[in-house]
């Protein structure tokens, strides 16, 4: 990527819109930005409370983040979801969610996760297969391995950066030996998006878009064959 004297402001733009994006305090922003795909009232509502008591390791729970960049994720994957995250423990007061978020990866509790969510739209989905305890511990383990990892902002699966869905992907691959998701090239990814604004991914990629980089989607996690729907709708 060729630096410029502007190079170091546009970076840091990134990060502040990243930092907002992730923070709890801007829910509100978020949902009053969150655009035309905004989840419909006739979801099935649920207290996260509830929800809280049917999920179980492994679990992988997905969210809509409110801000521009990521409005523009879920535009170019053609669904409401652009981040995800995996649940790690149920034991405590609430479940721990493993996810890769700016800055670094690392847990967080379910009601802390769903409430960076646009509209609280929430959607939880399981293996088709029970896993094991043996699985639900290597599950845990992978995850720690991945903890304290920078986010990246270029979506490259082949960072030594982590970013949301490649994160879930690897924490159950390793963990269960269960592959979720799709890599694609981005020239795959915006082939298939029609309403993908190519002008916006020109300009995060300052100037050009790297073709031929490998990804993985939010969108390809949720739509992996096999996954069965614990809950779809909005949690508060």
């Amino acid at each position: 990527m060729p630096r410029t004297a502007s190079t170091p402001r546009r970076l840091g733009a990134i990060a502040a819109i990243c930092t907002a994006a992730f923070s709890t305090g801007a829910l509100a922003q978020a949902r009053n930005h969150a655009g035309d795909d905004t989840p419909a009232p006739a979801l099935a509502a649920e207290p996260v409370a509830t929800l809280a008591r049917s999920l179980q390791v492994g679990d992988i729970v997905f969210t809509r983040i409110g801000a521009y960049p990521f409005r523009k994720v879920a535009e170019a994957t053609g669904t409401w979801t652009n981040h995800v995250g995996i649940v790690l423990d149920v034991s405590g007061a609430e479940p721990v969610i493993g996810e890769s978020r700016f800055p670094f990866s690392g847990t967080t509790t379910l009601s802390r996760f769903v409430a960076r969510s646009a509209g609280s739209r929430v959607a939880v989905m399981r293996l088709p297969e029970p896993l094991t305890e043996a699985q639900q511990a290597a599950i845990v383990e992978a995850a720690n391995q991945r903890a304290h990892v920078f986010y990246d902002t270029g979506f490259d699966t082949r960072s030594r950066r982590q970013f949301c869905s490649r994160y879930v992907r690897e924490v159950l691959q390793q963990g269960a030996g269960v592959e979720v998701g799709r890599v694609e090239t981005f020239r795959q990814l915006l082939a298939s998006a029609p309403r993908a604004d190519v002008g916006f991914w020109r300009a995060w990629y300052f100037g050009s878009i790297p073709w031929q980089r490998e990804t993985v989607t939010p969108a390809s996690v949720l739509h992996t064959p096999g996954l069965k729907t614990v809950f779809d709708g909005t949690a508060a």
